[in-house]
């Protein structure tokens, strides 16, 4: 009996071992975990195709195209900026719009990175691989997205008070009730 809780014990101490020597090939940890809350399959996934419709000038279709969209193929997006009343083909991406221009200029004035969003996708990587999360939190998925990241975000609040000493108007910002929501715990699972 003693032998084998001996043999028990050595046997985790050497998958412990091995498993913190294959940390650097592991992927980086999930610091927001969302998950479905049943098994089974998503029944919001499942998207019906539209009606089949004839036009009057048949010369009007466009020639097919392998891999290319289908006239009958969903476009939820598009369908529900549409119901709202908006322009679904605001939602093509044609490039910046020239209403933006000024802004591309003005927020391109110093030059622009080639490859940020590749650069910044590794440095987050790092980061999450630095910023694991506690042993229990990775056994049990609990979010710690909130924790990881919280000397990286902006206190808003603070902000807020800040722009007003300056004597800028903020019409959009929250009341101050809203600040009891300011606490991480409200929207995490702890």
């Amino acid at each position: 009996m003693r032998l084998t809780r001996t043999a028990v014990a050595i046997g985790l101490m050497a998958g412990l071992a091995v498993s913190a020597c294959s940390r650097e090939e592991s992927p980086p940890p999930q610091l927001l975990n969302l998950k479905k809350s049943a098994s089974g399959p998503d029944e919001f996934s499942i998207l019906p195709n539209k009606p089949i419709e004839i036009p009057e000038d048949l010369a009007a279709l466009p020639e097919p195209t392998p891999g290319a969209s289908n006239r009958v193929d969903p476009t939820p997006l598009k369908d529900a900026v549409a119901a709202l009343g908006g322009n679904p083909s605001r939602l093509d991406d044609n490039g910046v719009p020239a209403s933006d221009s000024a802004l591309i200029a003005r927020a391109t004035r110093f030059g622009v990175a080639e490859g940020i969003r590749t650069t910044l996708a590794d440095e987050d990587e790092d980061f999450r691989r630095d910023n694991p999360g506690r042993f229990f939190e990775r056994v049990f998925s609990v979010t710690t997205y909130f924790r990881a990241y919280e000397d990286l975000s902006l206190d808003q609040f603070a902000e807020l008070e800040r722009w007003r000493r300056l004597g800028v108007l903020t019409v959009a910002a929250p009341p101050e009730e809203a600040a009891k929501y300011k606490d991480e715990s409200f929207f995490t699972n702890k």
